[in-house]
Parts: C-alpha cells; sequence; structure tokens
C-alpha cells in the first residue's frame, strides 16, 4: 500500500494529491506540466512539499506534523528517468553491479545474474553506455533500479526520448517487469497508449490535481 498526500506551491504551479494505492502497477497520465514528474519527485524525497505525509509499506516517509522526512537514500525507492543516467565510465556490468554495493547480501531481492537474464543483457556486459542505443540505456537503467532492492520501482517517462523502433523493442521488456517482478511500479507517461500496454490502473492529474482516480 502506498498512501500520498501532498500539497506543494510555488509561483505559477501548486500540487494537490490525495492518494491510495493498493494495485502493484499504476499509471499516473497526463499533459507536460500537469504535475506527473513533480509527485514523483515528493514521494523520492527529491523535493519536499509544503505539507502532507507518504507511507510506503507501512513506513512513514515523510510527515509534515510529526517532522519525519526520511532521506533519499533510506526511502528505497528505484528511479528510472528519461534519460538512463548511467555512469558514462563504467561498463555496463559495473553499472549494474553498482547497485549492489548499497545493500547488504542478505537483503538483495535479485542476483545480477537474473537481472541480466530477464532484460537481455548479456551481450552488452562488457560495453561503455555512449556504445549502446536509447533502449539499451534503457534496459540497464530498468536493471540497475532493480538491483537497488527496491521497495518501490518508479519510471518516468521511461520511454520519451526514443523513436518509435526502439520505444517497441523496450516495452516488452517494461511489460516482463510488470508482470514478472514483486515490486510496486508507478509509472508516468504523457501516453495512454503506452500506458495501456502494461497496466489499466491509471491516475489522471490535470494542473497539478488528481482529476480521475481509477483502481
Amino acid at each position: 500500500m502506498i498512501e500520498v498526500q501532498a500539497r506543494l506551491k510555488r509561483k505559477h504551479f501548486e500540487l494537490e494529491a490525495s492518494l491510495q494505492l493498493s494495485q502493484r502497477v499504476t499509471a499516473i497520465y497526463g499533459p507536460s506540466g500537469a504535475g506527473k514528474s513533480t509527485l514523483l519527485s515528493i514521494i523520492a524525497g527529491i523535493t519536499q512539499p509544503d505539507s502532507g505525509r507518504i507511507v510506503v509499506d507501512g513506513e512513514c516517509l515523510f510527515d509534515s506534523q510529526a517532522r519525519i522526512n526520511k532521506p533519499i537514500h533510506q526511502r528505497k525507492i528505484g528511479l528510472v528517468f528519461q534519460e538512463g543516467r548511467l555512469f558514462p565510465h563504467l561498463t555496463v556490468e559495473h553499472n549494474l553491479s553498482y547497485a549492489l554495493n548499497f545493500t547488504p547480501v542478505q537483503n538483495q531481492q535479485f542476483q545480477l545474474k537474473k537481472i541480466v537474464e530477464l532484460l537481455e543483457l548479456e551481450a552488452l556486459l562488457k560495453q561503455k553506455p555512449h556504445q549502446l542505443s536509447g533502449g539499451e540505456k534503457q534496459r540497464v537503467a530498468l536493471g540497475r533500479a532493480l538491483l537497488s532492492s527496491p521497495r518501490l520501482l518508479m519510471l518516468d517517462e521511461p520511454l520519451a526520448s526514443l523513436d518509435d523502433r526502439l520505444k517497441n523493442q523496450i516495452l516488452p521488456f517494461l511489460k516482463l517487469v510488470s508482470t514478472e517482478i514483486n515490486i510496486p511500479m508507478i509509472y508516468i507517461s504523457h501516453s495512454k497508449k503506452e500506458i495501456m500496454q502494461i497496466t489499466d490502473n491509471l491516475i489522471d492529474i490535470q494542473h497539478g490535481k488528481v482529476s480521475c482516480h481509477l483502481e
């Protein structure tokens, strides 16, 4: 269960969200500037809301009244952005294994071998990010996020920077993760067609407000 109560006011933007997410995969849909990425950033701890409360898997990550604000690294949330944000000087194998450094072996949910097999990364392990296509980078970024053993996986427009050919290459992997990996997922996109290939559990955000919540 993921509970989010958050208010954030800026000069030209205001976000007000009240959500209870119980489905394993939830999509957040809306046009650019609607507040999708801001909501994700608040859950992850990158942006602090003016007020509210965030609870993930029974643990309170933020509570403005109780003055609780867990730092990013303690929230155990895996993030995948539009750009893969891989370490350019490391090989794919080392980008992936880097995520294992922050979780004790006994708490690691996945082995490197399993994720490599799941995302079909075997042929890429010795390459560096500049040698990869956009779709390959996103598969590596997804693998690295999973290897961090997150309690929640959040993907912020992971296909937005890809052309249709690359989108069609990586969508099957996203669907595979959504069905095979037992981790709650929040998927952000402005493409309803893309979302419906992964989940039919949809939250619509318009102008910083949740206008439709279907579960």
